[in-house]
């Protein structure tokens, strides 16, 4: 188990997993609208049309949809003026990152949608990448 800390692949995947079952959980327990959550898991990867325009506004727009910093900037907003709504939005944001980091799909660089903080998708595999999860996209 320690030896999980010494591979940084697989402990951000593995953090990944962690925020989704967090986020389900606490969905869950605060009996949020499932009708909801399911309507808005996706929303972020409208933020993948912006690949359309070129490599480098597409990384941004996914960067900033994928990054924690705005459903937490979402949440503690939330939190101090006791609207559920928004937090429900946040968690349901959460999980979705949570989810893309779980199944390789990181943050992204400016060379393209395949090449991630967590490695490149479906490609080989680099030094860095040797301990990494199976990706589950890709070739």
């Amino acid at each position: 188990m320690i030896t999980i800390f010494s591979k940084p692949n697989i402990l951000l995947r593995l953090e990944g997993l962690a925020l989704l079952a967090l986020g389900l959980v606490l969905y869950t327990e605060l009996g949020y609208s499932w009708p909801l959550f399911w309507s808005l898991l996706l929303l972020p990867d409208i933020a993948l049309l912006a690949y359309l325009l070129n490599k480098e506004v597409g990384a941004l727009a996914y960067n900033i949809t994928h990054a924690k910093l705005l459903p937490s900037m979402l949440a503690v907003i939330a939190l101090v003026l006791g609207h559920p709504g928004a937090l429900a939005v946040a968690i349901i944001w959460f999980v979705h990152i949570g989810a893309d980091r779980f199944f390789g799909y990181g943050l992204k660089y400016t060379q393209g949608f395949k090449f991630t903080h967590l490695g490149t998708l479906g490609g080989k595999k680099d030094a860095s990448e040797k301990y990494s999860l199976p990706t589950f996209c890709g070739k």
